[in-house]
């Protein structure tokens, strides 16, 4: 008899997260029936997309997965106040929608926990009703995350986002993680025993180790240096140290490095000022959001693959999902994150060169490097990085764990990656 499993996270298909992937694997791969509560598609644009809105395709099916869209309000023009009312809207919308999950018996509910963390509560709620085991995959840990983005000062407020953050944690079974760093600190603020939190990377999905060729992308881009950034262009992305590594290079009079930028989010507007400030635009191009399909097109041109966050305790104690795809990629990675990121690409797979969080010139130092290295020694590093993907962050691999530790609960020890 298959297994019946619930979903709940803001954010799924046409949404580009890896929650698609699990869903389609517990459904295709894993013989599960898979409901998944969610809110009305509109990351990173802010907009609905064509055939969808309040009224129009509230349930669906995705790759025989059942879809229920509960009310969200879109993100618009991402300002503030609009990130704001999208981040509270889906989960008092969900709420309506428990007296139906309460009919339904499911034998485990999961959590795809990003931003906001409110988003998991009605999926915390069924759980306590109905005494079904709740799992919750934390991508962003709250309140960290957020104050990697908002600058919030205000003690008081600080105090009410903390104490909500961790209600949170605190009322799910088990969790998921992405690093130790990020388990000791769920750990001390939940209480909960350790063999209920795993450390989990998140999983690159498989057209990630694909390699398309596109005539037209390669033509485009055919002379000069292609340095790629693929995903959300989000403060967290901390850009002002990409752009001040390009100055850095250009008054070095290094050229012909071209800025490939693929992806969209609430600060490209400005990041696409601060690049004509800089008198960068001539050789920053900005893609725009492309399909998640389109992506191999763009790392099969690029000769190193960049990526930056900003300065924070708990961000430097996670390798994010964008890294997770470079490395499947086969590409060299040109990187400026802290702590687990560096001790992964320097040290254990030795694909690329990562450097500290905001560090610019250390930023450019370091593409020099790859910049001067024969096409040989690049091709080495990407292999490099190939080679430890199929052995380790292999889709299969990740997501085999990750459904043990749904409905078998094994030792943290077996999943350590």
């Amino acid at each position: 008899m298959s297994k019946r499993i619930l979903i709940v996270g803001q954010h799924f298909w046409p949404e580009s997260f890896r929650i698609n992937d699990i869903a389609d694997f517990l459904a295709n791969e894993k013989d599960c029936e898979v409901d998944v509560l969610c809110g009305l598609p509109n990351y990173p644009s802010g907009k609905f997309p064509d055939g969808y809105g309040f009224f129009k395709n509230r349930n669906q099916t995705y790759k025989n997965v059942t879809v229920h869209r509960a009310l969200e309000i879109p993100r618009g023009n991402n300002s503030n106040l609009r990130i704001f009312l999208n981040y509270i809207s889906f989960p008092i919308a969900s709420l309506f929608h428990i007296p139906r999950l309460l009919t339904k018996k499911y034998d485990k509910i999961f959590i795809y926990q990003l931003s906001p963390v409110m988003m998991s509560i009605a999926g915390i709620i069924v759980g306590k009703l109905k005494r079904t085991e709740t799992t919750m995959y934390v991508l962003d840990l709250w309140p960290e995350n957020l104050y990697s983005v908002l600058d919030i000062k205000n003690p008081i407020l600080r105090s009410i986002i903390q104490g909500i953050s961790h209600w949170h944690y605190r009322h799910v079974n088990k969790l998921i993680v992405l690093s130790e760093k990020m388990q000791n600190r769920i750990i001390e603020v939940t209480g909960i025993a350790p063999e209920k939190v795993i450390i989990l990377p998140q999983a690159a999905e498989k057209l990630y180790e694909q390699e398309i060729q596109d005539k037209a992308l390669k033509e485009r881009f055919r002379t000069g240096f292609n340095l790629v950034f693929t995903g959300s262009i989000t403060p967290a992305q901390s850009f002002e140290t990409i752009i001040q590594a390009a100055k850095i290079l250009k008054d070095k009079e290094v050229n012909d490095v071209n800025w490939i930028i693929v992806g969209d989010g609430m600060a490209r507007k400005q990041v696409e000022s601060d690049v004509e400030k800089a008198g960068l635009k001539d050789i920053f191009f900005f893609e725009g959001q492309r399909p998640v399909t389109d992506i191999p097109k763009y790392t099969a041109i690029a000769d190193g693959l960049i990526g930056c966050l900003v300065k924070s305790d708990l961000l430097e104690a996670t390798i994010p999902a964008k890294v997770m795809s470079y490395i499947a990629s086969g590409k060299p990675l040109v990187l400026a994150m802290d702590g687990e990121v560096q001790e992964l690409i320097n040290n254990k797979i030795r694909c690329g060169f990562a450097s500290d969080t905001e560090d610019s010139a250390a930023l450019a130092s370091n593409i020099m490097k790859l910049y001067r290295l024969p096409s040989k020694e690049r091709t080495k590093l990407g292999e490099r990085a190939r080679d430890y993907h199929k052995n380790y962050l292999e889709r299969n691999i990740i997501l085999s764990k990750l459904f043990n530790f749904i409905f078998n609960n094994p030792t943290p020890e077996s999943n350590e990656v």
